[in-house]
């Protein structure tokens, strides 16, 4: 299926809104991967907020030319399924994790504004904790003294009241 021009321009630029927003781009060859591991792997990617999308790599050339993402151009030949997102780990995640179940599915390379990563550079970002980790993590971290605060302060009460009730059991025994 060929595009006429006015139908490249409107790839280019949504390819390029996108870019906008994004704070990774991981391109993967996909020869020889089934239609259905490919929608299964689509799926995944959108339940992840990952954009992935199969293009034209001279139209893909276009949209990054002139953004952080440039230097990932010279990476762009062959069959390639490129994943854009706003969580790098995410769209790492995604396509690192579909890559071990399919060895046809072959991570090239990937891009973080201004810094090209290798593959290899891909498959340690996957393995980072994901930013609502991170943030779950972060409010553990500054939760936990405020916590510690209260469990003493509502000791003091709590050790009257125990008191209090040794008190009430003793004189009860000593009336029996």
């Amino acid at each position: 299926m060929s595009l006429n021009l006015e139908d490249k321009k409107a790839v280019v630029a949504e390819i390029s809104d996108r870019l906008a927003t994004a704070q990774a781009v991981v391109v993967a060859e996909y020869r020889g991967v089934t239609v259905t591991d490919m929608t299964a792997l689509r799926k995944k990617a959108r339940e992840s907020g990952v954009y992935l999308r199969v293009l034209k790599n001279t139209l893909a050339r276009r949209a990054v030319a002139g953004t952080p993402f440039a230097a990932l151009a010279e990476q762009m030949s062959g069959p390639l399924a490129y994943g854009i997102s706003a969580d790098p780990v995410a769209v790492a995640k995604v396509l690192n994790d579909f890559a071990k179940a399919n060895e046809k599915f072959v991570i090239k390379a990937g891009a973080m504004p201004n810094k090209l990563m290798s593959d290899k550079d891909v498959a340690v970002l996957a393995t980072m904790p994901s930013r609502e980790e991170l943030l779950a993590k972060l409010m553990g971290t500054m939760q936990a003294p405020i916590a510690k605060f209260v469990q003493t302060l509502n000791e003091v009460p709590g050790k009257f009241v125990r008191t209090l009730a040794a008190l009430r059991d003793e004189r009860e025994k000593q009336a029996a």
